[in-house]
């Protein structure tokens, strides 16, 4: 099994991705970020492929919680940090299908990835 969900359990779209995922008979496991707390090497690759702006979210009451210093400072090397010590910075659910990384849900997207790729 090489795909992966990740996220934190009582989120609504967490919990919608996952349903989804378990409907459609997709085997994947369940990571939540909280309960089990992501590596820096894994947070850095998914900066590089993803983006800052596209992995923080800047919505989030834990980035409206942040100081000023924080917020205005932020940065590649910055966010490592920021999100290892704050998991609920990363925009939620993040689906690693071992061959693309997908963050969000939206049930037309998944079946799309789902439909096109081959797991």
């Amino acid at each position: 099994m090489s795909t992966k969900l990740y996220g934190i359990k009582n989120c609504d779209t967490v919990r919608a991705a996952r349903r989804w995922l378990e409907s459609h008979d997709v085997d994947f496991a369940f990571q939540d970020v909280r309960d089990t707390p992501l590596k820096a090497e894994q947070l850095t690759t998914w900066l590089q492929r993803l983006g800052l702006d596209a992995l923080v979210n800047k919505r989030s009451t834990t980035w409206k919680q942040l100081s000023e210093e924080q917020r205005h400072t932020l940065s590649e090397d910055s966010a490592v940090a920021l999100l290892l010590e704050h998991p609920t910075l990363m925009k939620r659910p993040l689906l690693d299908t071992g061959s693309a990384l997908h963050l969000g849900f939206k049930a037309a997207d998944y079946q799309s990835l789902f439909t096109h790729h081959t797991l």
